[in-house]
């Protein structure tokens, strides 16, 4: 019986349409031309002329610094959380695992709202520290369910034998159960930071004045500014969250 091509065509068709706006955003990058509309030729003069957007640069810096502490915090909390989740079964580990994966599946406008309204609540000034709670929040269920995926295939029984041949509790974290967990947590990690320099919606709710991120700048030279800019500006950005998500999925593979 002859296979049907109808399902590698539909494949191919969403392929299309998923990565064909990607494409001509890239391409368009490197238009020679002000306005999107027509092509003129090759240059690389909007790659130069993002060096000296002091403000993009603001905005970037912002969202490394937001990235990078979202990401580590929710590396150790989000560690701490999988383990507990997997060694221990009880009633408040079911509340625990509900907890940690709410954020997964509630909408992002849904979330920035409520985050918004408890600081509001709480008398916090919109800022960047708010921003730096939001992202750990939603970082954290991505980190725990990583690292909870490694610990399904683990074997405590080496744990078990560190103990026994005299290892203490710190001996056995650092030498035998963090490095065997190294690759899920890097991997958590990563899928973080992404999600974390990436976001939109849940830090245009939550961010003040002075604290704009490198989203929320190119949202607003969306409306403001110029095109090729913000076509090379998103080329870079997407280049940067391909290769932490290829990078990520390496790692998750080789855990599995």
């Amino acid at each position: 019986m002859r296979r049907s091509r109808f399902p590698l065509i539909i494949t191919w068709a969403l392929m299309v349409f998923f990565y064909l706006p990607i494409f001509v955003l890239i391409l368009y990058s490197f238009n020679s031309s002000r306005f999107g509309g027509s092509w003129t030729g090759w240059t690389l003069h909007w790659y130069r002329q993002l060096y000296h957007e002091r403000e993009i640069w603001r905005a970037l810096t912002n969202s490394l610094v937001i990235a990078f502490s979202a990401t580590a915090v929710s590396v150790l909390l989000g560690t701490t959380a999988a383990i507990a989740l997997h060694r221990f079964s009880s009633r408040l580990q079911m509340f625990h695992y509900t907890l940690i994966y709410t954020p997964l599946v509630v909408p992002e406008i849904l979330m920035g709202i409520s985050l918004l309204l408890f600081f509001a609540a709480m008398n916090l000034e919109l800022g960047l520290f708010t921003i730096f709670l939001a992202h750990v929040t939603f970082c954290i269920s991505y980190v725990t369910m990583v690292v909870l995926g490694r610990l399904q295939d683990f074997d405590y029984a080496i744990v078990e034998a560190a103990q026994d041949l005299g290892a203490g509790w710190w001996q056995t974290l650092w030498r035998v159960l963090l490095p065997l967990l190294m690759p899920g947590i890097v991997a958590g990690g990563l899928l973080a930071f992404t999600l974390s320099i990436d976001d939109f919606v849940i830090t245009f709710f939550v961010a003040g004045p002075g604290s704009t991120t490198l989203p929320i700048r190119i949202y607003s030279m969306i409306k403001y500014g110029s095109p090729p800019l913000i076509n090379a500006l998103s080329s870079i950005l997407l280049l940067t969250t391909f290769l932490a998500v290829f990078f990520s999925r390496r790692l998750t593979k080789e855990v599995a």
